[in-house]
């Protein structure tokens, strides 16, 4: 059902059960699949390719041209497959003639309130987005990867299959399959181990997968050489996934979280008498003067 409201362009291509709220604008060039709900106040701009059963909450924005001082009104596209949910003011934009021409979003994603998606990114399967989450233009996200709210991801970043990112996360580097990150900059945490235990990853798997983590973040091993012996010991396509997801880091991986790191700050700030001139030279000394 369409309401009287709603402005669907004829050349627009909508399957027969499509249900479009009040006031919502489907442009040309768009192609809703069957079972799917577009609510009210809504603004799809074409060319945009929606799958099956997708749903999309009151005030997004999906489709629209992307904020790119390069794009000049080519004709490019956001294909999306089918259930995904797209919730309260979302942004999706199209990609860019620079790139492939094509935002590219797969299948039973969810996109929480205020998610915005840039340019030519790229999104697996089973995602989620939690509120206000940012995604920079070329930006690639594999399936099952999960990012809190507020976390923000810097352009052309890899965010591997099954990885976690805490909320508030600032994601200025490649972060490997499996791995969970947080803070700012965002850095790695360990395996995201609850995650993988109930997507029914097998005891072997999770024990190759936290040996071959071992081998990358806490061995004083390099990148090349941790990827090579992982591959030597493990011959587990769990354990080559999270090996690929590395070597296909083009600006370099999330490296660990030191937790000493601001304790020895603070350590030496409490043992130094704050005057002024200690102040000049330790300026993190925060105790009284």
């Amino acid at each position: 059902m369409i309401h009287p409201t709603a402005l669907v362009d004829p050349a627009a291509q909508l399957a027969d059960d499509v249900e479009v709220g009040p006031f919502s604008v489907i442009g040309p060039d768009v192609t809703i699949g069957a079972g799917s709900v577009i609510g009210p106040h809504v603004v799809v701009k074409g060319p945009t390719v929606l799958g099956e059963r997708t749903r999309i909450f009151q005030f997004a924005s999906v489709g629209e041209d992307c904020q790119d001082k390069k794009y000049a009104g080519e004709p490019t596209r956001l294909v999306m497959g089918d259930d995904n949910v797209i919730r309260e003011g979302v942004t999706l934009h199209r990609g860019t003639v620079q790139d492939r021409s094509e935002t590219t979003i797969g299948s039973r994603n969810l996109f929480m309130a205020y998610v915005h998606v840039g340019h030519d990114c790229v999104i697996g399967n089973d995602c989620i987005l939690a509120n206000q989450v940012t995604l920079a233009g070329h930006v690639t996200l594999g399936d099952h990867a999960i990012l809190g709210g507020l976390a923000a991801v810097h352009q052309f970043c890899h965010f591997g299959d099954h990885a976690m990112a805490g909320g508030g996360s600032i994601i200025t580097k490649d972060t490997p399959a499996y791995v969970m990150i947080n803070g700012n900059p965002a850095e790695a945490r360990g395996l995201n181990l609850v995650g993988l235990k109930r997507r029914g990853f097998s005891r072997e798997a999770i024990a190759a997968l936290s040996t071959a983590y071992k081998l990358v973040y806490r061995q004083g091993l390099t990148v090349e050489q941790a990827v090579s012996e992982m591959r030597n010991r493990f011959d587990l396509p769990e354990v080559a996934l999270f090996a690929d997801s590395i070597e296909r880091s083009t600006r370099g991986i999330v490296r660990k979280y030191s937790s000493n790191r601001l304790s020895r700050h603070y350590d030496t700030a409490a043992r130094i008498p704050c005057g002024r001139r200690t102040l000049r030279r330790y300026p993190w000394c925060w105790a009284d003067a």
